[in-house]
């Protein structure tokens, strides 16, 4: 067990700039779009709506038609904040929104069978509590690596990342270090990692964190560069397309938004 209160990046933060391309517009009837993902072997764009919503996922396509729709059986939307997926195509959802900070029980979903015609997925549930020492946080993004959730809270300043096993049943948090992310904005919306486990987004409303060259799940001890877009909305979902483009997605506010983003982490300008 680790803990560095507080992480200045000295390594290295460097920041750029960056431009949105918007790929597809999200339909007007999903509303609150809180996280996107992929599959390998399609080309279907997987997102979920947040607290309040009905627990469905919804495949849309590369123009912005939703071409499926799944029910999630046995399931409750609480607060759906993030999507993660498997080499196996199996797609997790994150239910652990916690915005009041007063949640003690959290539930990661696992849907199976996406290939499949029927309109109600396979499901198991994995459920945890944090640990005694980890006080309530609102939890929005996490990702899976070597069989085990990795999951980063939303806060202004200090931050936790805790870890899951994918295992269903239930389960209590590991507790893996603290972290600051510097600037005025901060909070993790949404989180992903490479296919080939070398680099790790962070999103933020106004920018990605780009971490790289770390070791084991020391993240935040290697590489970690901003790269700031050139527009700021309500940004919640990201996940990547190959390993060196991001999707991302914001929720509408007016006519604003509800949008599906490219974005090249490699061609940025310096």
């Amino acid at each position: 067990m680790r803990f560095y209160p507080f992480i200045l990046f000295l390594l290295l933060f460097a920041c750029k700039t960056g431009k949105l391309k918007v790929i597809a517009d999200i339909p007007s009837y999903l509303k609150e779009v809180s996280a996107v993902e992929t599959l390998p072997n399609s080309n279907l764009i997987w997102v979920i709506e947040d607290s309040g919503n009905k627990p469905k996922v919804y495949a849309i396509n590369t123009e912005g038609s939703v071409v499926k729709t799944l029910k999630i059986k046995d399931s409750k939307n609480k607060d759906w904040e993030d999507l993660t997926s498997d080499a196996k195509g199996n797609l997790y959802i994150g239910d652990f929104g916690n915005n009041a900070k007063n949640r003690k029980k959290f539930t990661i979903y696992k849907v199976s069978n996406l290939t499949s015609p029927e309109v109600e997925s396979v499901t198991e549930s994995i459920s945890f509590k944090l640990p005694k020492t980890v006080k309530s946080h609102d939890f929005e993004a996490f990702f899976i690596l070597n069989n085990t959730f990795y999951i980063f809270s939303k806060n202004n300043k200090e931050g936790v990342l805790i870890s899951v096993p994918n295992i269903p049943g239930k389960h209590t948090a590991n507790f893996v270090t603290a972290f600051n992310l510097t600037g005025e904005q901060n909070k993790i919306t949404s989180a992903d990692i490479s296919e080939d486990g070398k680099t790790i987004v962070l999103l933020n409303h106004d920018k990605v964190w780009k971490l790289t060259n770390f070791d084991g799940d020391n993240f935040f001890e290697g590489t970690i560069e901003s790269l700031i877009f050139n527009h700021n909305s309500q940004k919640e979902g990201i996940c990547f397309k190959n390993n060196n483009t991001i999707y991302i997605t914001d929720e509408y506010n007016g006519i604003h938004g509800g949008n599906v983003y490219e974005f090249d982490l490699e061609k940025q300008p310096q």
